[in-house]
């Protein structure tokens, strides 16, 4: 008999033991009891109920304690639900949260219920694809960093976040729909709609009344008394029934009709006071940096930061501003102390656990940045396009293009943030990314502050008060013109080792020209010139500068700046190659100690450590470490990004020894601007047009416009209305009649003044006729005219008014004229009432109403000098001379002789001007002319004051008009180019009818780049059927920024993918052409370069970089830089294969991202170790 094996069982668990816990009432006091039995309370109801945990409660019964487990078999342990299999469950959805309720009204006396009122609900169900509020909640957490395409953002500081309030005034200012008539049958996206009409009741017949508008006139309700009071008697007309004007009050009694017109045209001619110019808001405010801040630690005195230090004025004054949390703007010289702001910034977030995001223009910037505060402050993190390092640290470096796809893609980042740094502000002039500046700006929220960080500009305020506007917020500009180290301006003409002392200042550090400095350079300069004559003879030494010549010069400079303990230095080079060679040529020069050499030697082991071996023999690598030992480094784009960092760092430790342009606004329309906010329905792109820098100065003044509009609607309201009835039944087409002749005839004048023969009939004698704030239609002769082709200005002898009195207020202020069809049709030249006076005026060519015929022999020079003598107090009582008195005396006759004006010059029979518009113009003119002289209201004797009163009426109205056309859309500079590019993506189906982003248009928000060309290709199954390293190849073209064209080396197939990728772009082209787009198809298509397409194929297919340079001319940092941002491109197509469900493709590209993301292209940055 088998023994039978004993088990040993785990000990009782605690809870096992005999004993009870039992709470006493509410104090919290318990007491053990050994009763079975026991209650578990003394309260009434007992504990609360609680669920047990289920996990825990799985571990205890079948992993922890073995013994509940059956010895022999355990199939009957393992119990199973077979599910239910219910298909139609995958249709439920949950339904839509309700926007609105409604509210009954009641009687406030009875409570009767008198009816119901809808009423919007706030924050109902708010989340990250639906709302902008910062209020709705947070998304996913692997989405907290970088947000997503399809998430809103948040909403911009600066607008209007519409309230329930504006929505329902906007749904009730909308218009009643009717439902009779222009009803939608087919829904907006759909080919085909629905037809609700019933069969059985076919539509009316044309012609036919429907019941409803039979019924119409009908008062079924029982209207108001007043209302039908208001109808008026049947068979009258419907004049009768309103309310008298004021232009029909009976007239009042005068001795003569001529007396009564006369009354009403003086006494309705008052000109009205133009409206008072509104306060002008002020957003930027200039900070006084030159006097002390005495009370700056009583001010702050736990400060967030403390340097080793102490801060300059305007260091502090930025300081106490951000501690009040203003916006601040810092305007200073390179190595002032900006940055000081920027990192007191930083403790300030970190105090206040918030978060600061600090942005750069460049990634070389922000490695340098993310190791420098790192230092300083720890918890920082870096976001490049490659490089994601500390996301979650309060501190965020990154470029700021990072910053506008977090905003764009609703980054929960951003609910944190207080501060915004943007460091070397002045980029925004680049014509490439200075437009990223702008959106960004245009979409921080309004709970972050910011921080411009710029060098000098000279439009500082100017641009403080575009962002104040736009963030309606006010910015501090603190400028110092302070320079740390002086600096002066030398003039180095030294050549060899006994001229190295020839170094003469010209220009000290006060801006101080310094002459004997220059004439001293000039003196040397001859001295060497004669001592060659000497040598050499007469002949001129040559000045090519050769590699020979520049040797001479470097090597002498070196040597005296070594000499006087000035080194580093660092020489600029308008040249990549000549920069190389200059440097290869100084083989004879070193600069450094044995002991630099050892220290140079080791860092260059340290950080070449970590590229693979072959990556250490590129010839690059071996000239860079030869000329490194010697003290010399070469730092421009065609370098490595890993020797660029090793000859910074090495000369900011000392070991390598060697007028500000206004910020201008670069914003320009692109698709992925116009599709990120179209699929926001909130938000509109003409929004951001409004708040760019570019519409600024037609901007600024919309409060102002507003207040104007508010004051004009005002004064409209208050004016009498002209009489129009009877004889005056076409006064207002008579001053339509007018004012259309006045504004072609200045439109032909402006075509003739740009004509050549038009300027040239406006030479020195010609008679014209003159009309401007001055002058109305009187003769003048021109005297002179100013050479400049630009802008012409026409100095004229003008008939006018000999001036009676000195004083203005004695001379009474002028009537306004009434024009009748004489004065209309013709001229009506000026005529003096009294003594004929004249003087001399500088015309612009707006100001000549009219070339005449009529040429003057005269001297201009003489009446000039004769003019001019005159207008001096002591000569001022003297006559004219008689060449001036001939000329007044001629120009008199002339307009005496022809009151309408003398004949004028025919645009196109005498000047030969053939222009259609023209042509058309001249004809137009000749037809108002002939409607103007058979207008009747002219022969009524009411004419004068209702014609004044109406102008007064239209001057106000098209004043009002103008005012709200600049508040307005239309008025945008780009709102055309806006028009035309969602034309573009409608045609190409980005976009619907009404404006909805389709799949394509999504797909295309995540592109960085490119994105009409890479959505078609992706749409085209362009790229699926390619490996992942001809992909990468073909893609090239999109970001290599050397010009060149592919090799005839290459595959098949990679030469019909670059035909492919052409005529894809090509086909865009043209639909932008059609459109409208300036852009011409051979420009757009220009934009390819597929001169790396060879190098990155073998790149792809693992060639070393060291075999690369044989394939290709272009230097390794620009293969470098493309194969970075090829990389970043095929990160972003791996998120939008994925977005429209293309698992393959988004495979591929996540191998062609990890074939290029190798060796020294991809060698992390020294600053981030």
């Amino acid at each position: 008999m088998m023994e039978t094996e004993r088990i040993v069982l785990p000990p009782p668990d605690p809870l096992d033991l005999p004993l009870r816990a039992v709470e006493l009432g509410c104090t919290g006091r318990w007491e053990l009891l050994n009763v079975p039995g026991a209650p578990e309370s003394t309260l009434p109801h007992g504990l609360p109920p609680c669920a047990p945990d289920l996990q825990q409660e799985a571990e205890q019964l079948f992993l922890s304690s073995p013994a509940w487990l059956p010895l022999h078999g355990v199939e009957h342990s393992a119990r199973k639900w077979q599910r239910k299999m219910d298909p139609w469950s995958l249709l439920a959805t949950l339904g839509a949260p309700v926007p609105s309720d409604l509210q009954a009204q009641r009687h406030p006396t009875t409570g009767q219920i008198l009816g119901y009122k809808e009423v919007l609900l706030e924050n109902t169900n708010l989340s990250a694809t639906t709302s902008l509020s910062l209020r709705r909640p947070p998304g996913p957490i692997s989405q907290s960093l970088w947000g997503n395409p399809t998430q809103y953002p948040f909403w911009p500081g600066g607008m209007d976040e519409p309230t329930i309030a504006d929505l329902s005034t906007r749904e009730e200012a909308e218009e009643e729909i009717d439902f009779e008539k222009d009803l939608l049958t087919v829904p907006p996206g759909f080919k085909k709609g629905v037809d609700f009409a019933p069969e059985d009741h076919p539509a009316p017949a044309p012609g036919l009344l429907s019941l409803s508008r039979l019924l119409e006139p009908l008062d079924l309700g029982g209207g108001d008394e007043d209302e039908s009071e208001a109808v008026g008697q049947p068979g009258g007309p419907r004049r009768d029934t309103v309310s008298a004007s004021p232009c029909s009050a009976p007239l009042a009694r005068a001795s003569s009709l001529e007396n009564l017109v006369l009354q009403e045209a003086s006494t309705a001619v008052a000109p009205p006071e133009p409206p008072k110019p509104p306060p002008q808001e002020q957003w930027a405010i200039p900070v006084d940096v030159t006097s002390p801040v005495d009370d700056f630690y009583r001010l702050i005195p736990q400060p967030a930061f403390r340097w080793a230090f102490e801060p300059d004025v305007f260091q502090k004054q930025a300081i106490l501003h951000l501690e009040r949390h203003d916006s601040v703007f810092v305007a200073a010289h390179t190595s002032a102390g900006k940055t000081v702001v920027a990192e007191y910034a930083i403790a300030l977030a970190q105090k206040h656990m918030t978060r600061t995001i600090y942005t750069s223009p460049i990634k070389a910037l922000s490695n340098q940045k993310f190791r420098d505060f790192r230092n300083t402050f720890g918890d920082v993190g870096l976001l490049t396009g490659d490089v994601q390092l500390h996301p979650e640290a309060s501190c965020l470096i990154m470029t700021t293009e990072i910053l506008r796809s977090m905003l764009y893609s609703g980054s929960d980042v951003i609910r944190d943030l207080e501060w915004v740094i943007f460091d070397e502000v002045h980029y925004i002039n680049d014509a490439e990314r200075g437009v990223v500046w702008e959106e960004v700006l245009i979409m921080l929220p309004d709970h972050v502050s910011i921080i411009l960080l710029s060098a000098t500009v000279p439009n500082a305020l100017e641009f403080a008060d575009w962002i104040g506007r736009l963030k309606r917020r006010q910015i501090y500009v603190i400028s110092t013109v302070a320079r740390p180290v002086p600096l002066e301006h030398h003039l180095f003409t030294g050549n060899s080792p006994k001229t190295q002392g020839e170094l003469f200042l010209l220009l000290d550090s006060r801006g101080t020209f310094h002459t004997k400095g220059y004439y001293a350079a000039v003196e040397a300069r001859k001295e060497r010139m004669s001592k060659h004559a000497q040598t050499f003879g007469a002949k001129q030494p040559t000045h090519q500068g050769g590699p020979a010549q520049d040797r001479g010069v470097y090597l002498s400079l070196l040597a005296s700046l070594r000499t006087r303990a000035q080194l580093p230095v660092v020489v600029f080079t308008f040249s990549r190659g000549r920069c190389d060679e200059q440097a290869s040529g100084l083989t004879s020069l070193d600069l450094t100690t044995s002991s630099e050499k050892s220290e140079i030697h080791l860092f260059l082991q340290r950080c070449l450590a970590r590229l693979r071996g072959s990556d250490r023999q590129l010839p690059q690598v071996l000239h860079m470490s030869e000329l490194l030992h010697r003290g010399l480094g070469v730092h421009h784009s065609g370098i490595l990004p890993i020797l660029k960092e090793i000859v910074e760092m090495l000369f900011s430790r000392g070991l390598v020894k060697g007028k500000p342009s206004q910020l201008q606004s670069q914003f320009r329309l692109t698709y992925t601007m116009i599709l990120n906010l179209l699929r926001v329905d909130a938000l509109r792109v003409e929004d951001m047009m409004k708040r760019s820098f570019s519409e600024f100065p037609s901007r600024k003044d919309s409060k102002a416009h507003e207040q104007t509009l508010a004051e004009l609607t005002k004064r409209l309201g208050a004016l009498e209305e002209p009489d129009v009835t009877g004889q005056l039944v076409d006064l207002p087409e008579y001053y339509s009649y007018g004012e259309e002749l006045t504004e072609t005839r200045s439109l032909i004048q402006r075509r003739i003044i740009e004509s050549v023969n038009g300027l040239k009939s406006l030479s020195a004698g010609r008679v014209v006729i003159v009309k401007n704030q001055k002058h109305h239609n009187a003769l003048g002769v021109i005297l002179q005219v100013s050479s400049s082709s630009t802008s012409r200005v026409f100095t004229t002898l003008v008939l006018c008014d000999k001036p009676m009195s000195e004083d203005p207020q004695e001379r009474g202020p002028a009537s306004p004229s009434v024009p009748y069809p004489d004065d209309l049709v013709g001229f009506r030249l000026f005529l003096p009432e009294g003594p004929c006076g004249h003087t001399v005026a500088k015309l612009q060519p707006g100001d000549v109403a009219a070339i005449t015929t009529k040429v003057l022999r005269l001297n201009g020079e003489k009446i000039l000098e004769d003019f001019s003598k005159r207008q001096q107090p002591k000569f001022k009582k003297e006559p004219p001379s008689a060449a001036t008195t001939t000329a007044v005396q001629e120009l008199l006759r002339l307009a005496q002789a022809h009151p309408a004006g003398p004949p004028t010059l025919d645009p196109v029979n005498d000047l030969q001007l053939k222009d259609v518009s023209v042509v058309e113009a001249g004809l137009r003119v000749r037809k108002l002319e002939e409607l103007i002289r058979g207008a009747q209201c002219v022969h009524s004797p009411r004419f004068p004051a209702q014609y004044l009163k109406l102008r007064e009426r239209m001057q106000i109205q098209e004043e009002m008009e103008r005012l709200r056309f600049l508040l307005s859309d239309q008025s945008l500079l780009l709102l055309p180019e806006y028009h035309q590019r969602v034309e573009v993506l409608r045609t190409l189906g980005y976009v619907d009818e009404v404006g909805t982003v389709k799949l394509a248009g999504r797909v295309a928000c995540a592109m960085s780049s490119h994105e009409l060309l890479l959505t078609e290709l992706m749409f085209d199954n362009a790229l699926s059927a390619l490996r992942p390293e001809e992909i990468a190849a073909l893609l090239s073209g999109l970001v290599c920024q050397s010009p060149g064209d592919p090799s005839d080396q290459l595959p098949s197939t990679l030469k019909q993918g670059v035909e492919r990728v052409r005529a894809v772009a090509k086909r865009i082209g043209e639909v932008q052409v059609a459109c409208g787009l300036n852009q011409t198809v051979e420009e757009f298509v220009g934009e390819l370069n597929f001169g790396l397409v060879e190098v990155v194929y073998e790149w792809a297919r693992g060639m070393p970089f060291s075999e690369l340079a044989g394939l290709s001319g272009t230097p390794e940092g620009l293969v470098v830089r493309c194969i970075q941002r090829l990389a970043e491109m095929c990160r972003s197509l791996r998120g939008a294969a994925r977005l429209v469900g293309e698992p393959v493709l988004g495979a591929k590209m996540e191998t062609a991202a990890t074939l290029l993301r190798r060796d020294i292209v991809f060698a992390a940055s020294l600053y981030t170790q």
